[in-house]
């Protein structure tokens, strides 16, 4: 009887072990690394990642036996500020074929394989890995049945220029989110021409003219 409690407590223990180490966050490094974490959905021969800065290629990853391509002039952008793109190039049956849209990306990566792929498919629908922010915005954890995701999404270019961070539940096994939890705004920066800047209303504020007709009723009365 003293064994079999040992045994359960020891059991209990252990579970416990995983489920606080599966909640540890780690953090995503930036959008380069997340994309030398993808699994081709499909067998290939062999694919190589590269990246196009300002006309110049640069091979990110590479695996497989390398074979010859033919240099892409457009391609997917997660960094729609950023003068630069991406674009896969892989090998399926001897035929080479080319990743330069969202939409071939994500046939490309088919089922979501780890957290890498999980936020390189949440940040095609619009959100990114802050690499500025990562306690807030680039980071996750996972358990049995999903990953959750802290990301972070630009709300608002406009005055004033804000952005906001969510925690993602990805289901591991449809890859679908199933949750989205707003934590609400971690950026927002108001520039001169945001006629709603607190810092310029509290100037206007202090800069208001005096009323002139009420210094000539006192000034009568004085009379």
């Amino acid at each position: 009887m003293t064994k079999i409690t040992s045994k359960f407590i020891l059991f209990i223990f252990l579970i416990l072990g995983v489920l606080s180490y599966s909640q540890v966050k780690k953090k995503f490094i930036n959008i380069p690394t997340a994309l030398n974490g993808i699994i081709p959905n499909d067998r290939v021969d062999f694919w190589v990642l590269v990246h196009n800065e300002y006309g110049k290629d640069t091979e990110v990853r590479t695996s497989g036996t390398k074979k010859d391509y033919i240099p892409q002039s457009s391609g997917f952008d997660l960094f729609p500020d950023d003068d630069s793109f991406y674009y896969i190039v892989y090998s399926s049956a001897g035929k080479i074929n080319y990743v330069v849209d969202f939409e071939g990306l994500k046939d490309f990566i088919g089922k979501i394989d780890n957290a890498d792929e999980a936020s390189i498919a949440a940040t095609i629908d619009g959100y990114l890995i802050d690499e500025e922010f990562k306690d807030v915005a680039a980071n996750y954890y996972e358990d049995a049945s999903a990953y959750y995701l802290d990301l972070g999404k630009i709300t608002s270019k406009e005055c004033p220029y804000q952005k906001k961070h969510f925690t993602l539940t990805v289901n591991k096994k449809s890859g679908t989110i199933t949750d989205v939890k707003d934590n609400g705004t971690y950026i927002e920066l108001y520039n001169k021409k945001c006629a709603n800047n607190p810092r310029l209303l509290k100037i206007e504020k202090k800069e208001e003219p005096k009323d002139e007709s009420k210094k000539s009723n006192k000034s009568t009365k004085r009379r």
